[in-house]
């Protein structure tokens, strides 16, 4: 008898050791499970805030860029593959200051409404997409907007490897007081906007201004500190905008 109340206590116990060990266990899973948990809310709140924020800011500089200019007619969406308000208002800014006698910019859209509604004198928009243009000038044609030159310049092999635009185009430009580098699509090739720094370094004015968008890629922040090393007098400024935005400009 004695035998047996001894071998049911060792069960028993080994029961309890067994049932301890498996709470134990069970409580460091949920311990991780809920670490994991409150870094994935913690992360969600943070980027949630972030996001929350570039919407104000976006907003901010919309209701100040409308303000500024007189549309007479509605603008397309920004911001995702059109420019961000928080660019547009600087390039605003920056042709209403400077009173540029001739803009050019690569990659047209409501940038080119912009650009011709803070006062450009001349505007020469490139595009390499002919129904992208075509919507541009129907853009400018609803807006009452003269003064721009929209230019179809399809994509050809470059040298670097890249595809450029049709370089015919640009040869009679010179005297650039602007220049506004938003194209060609540079999502997927790091050095698709490169060429520009060859292309039109020689035609810019000794004043110029350049405007380079999303500058937080790689290619393009390149492209930015090329450009200002190749322009000894000129200053290289990064606002940190939505898509990142360079201006490089005479000190």
């Amino acid at each position: 008898m004695e035998m047996l109340q001894g071998a049911l206590l060792f069960f028993v116990l080994l029961g309890v050791a067994y049932c301890a060990r498996l709470l134990r266990s069970l409580h460091s899973k949920v311990s991780k499970s809920s670490a994991a948990m409150m870094r994935d809310i913690q992360k969600s709140s943070v980027e949630n805030k972030k996001s929350s924020m570039i919407a104000y800011r976006q907003t901010e500089a919309f209701i100040q860029l409308t303000n500024l200019l007189d549309f007479k007619a509605a603008i397309p969406p920004t911001r995702s593959w059109a420019a961000s308000p928080d660019l547009l208002l600087t390039i605003a800014e920056i042709i209403k200051k400077n009173k540029p006698g001739l803009v050019v910019e690569l990659g047209s859209g409501v940038s080119t409404l912009v650009s011709a509604k803070s006062g450009a004198r001349k505007i020469v928009s490139i595009d390499n997409s002919d129904e992208w243009g075509s919507k541009t000038v129907a853009l400018l044609k609803e807006h009452k907007v003269r003064g721009v030159d929209v230019r179809i310049a399809p994509l050809q092999p470059y040298a670097n490897g890249s595809e450029w635009y049709d370089v015919s185009v640009i040869k009679d430009l010179k005297k650039i007081d602007v220049l506004i580098i938003d194209g060609p699509p540079g999502s997927k090739n790091p050095e698709a906007r490169y060429p520009a720094l060859q292309q039109f370094i020689d035609k810019l004015s000794a004043a110029a201004i350049v405007i380079i968008d999303d500058v937080h890629r790689e290619g393009e922040r390149k492209l930015a500190e090329d450009f200002a090393k190749a322009l000894p007098n000129h200053v290289l400024t990064i606002l940190d905008h939505e898509k990142g935005t360079a201006i490089i400009s005479p000190r």
